[in-house]
């Protein structure tokens, strides 16, 4: 078969290749999820960490960068990036935390607030998107399977 029918043939390997090594197919399919997450979030004037920690500010309140950092498992050196950004927008404030004057505690500004509340309108469309091909059933299975492999916990 020429080089340029080979090209345009139904792909045999890859599916082949999933099946036989998750691992690889977990990346892949990462990789396809965050490129759809960042459109998203950039389509919203934010980043996926910039949404990420508005969201978890919203949820749990003022916390360290530290944590902010652990939880979302965003580089520490990144997570600064992240918080200068969102500062320099007015949509979180760093203040010395009182209890440690070496950290910052980070709070979500009223504009922050709303800025969230915008993107977070995006996120149905966006999961639609990128898990579309799964019933929930298999969407719940799947979320259900991640937190499996990401809580710290295993075993």
């Amino acid at each position: 078969m020429p080089t340029a029918d080979r090209a345009a043939a139904k792909p045999t390997y890859f599916p082949r290749l999933v099946a036989e090594r998750p691992d690889i197919a977990l990346c892949r399919a990462s990789a396809l999820v965050a490129r759809a997450a960042e459109a998203s979030a950039a389509a919203q004037g934010l980043g996926v960490g910039q949404h990420l920690v508005l969201k978890m500010l919203a949820a749990v309140g003022s916390c360290s960068q530290q944590t902010l950092s652990a939880e979302l498992r965003i580089d520490r050196s990144v997570m600064v990036g992240v918080c200068d950004d969102l500062e320099r927008a007015g949509l979180v404030r760093r203040d010395r935390n009182p209890h440690d004057r070496r950290s910052y505690a980070v709070t979500l500004t009223d504009a922050g607030r709303h800025r969230l509340a915008t993107a977070e309108t995006a996120v149905p469309a966006l999961l639609d998107d990128a898990f579309g091909v799964l019933t929930p059933a298999e969407r719940a299975q799947l979320t259900g399977l991640l937190a499996k492999l990401l809580t710290p916990e295993r075993g």
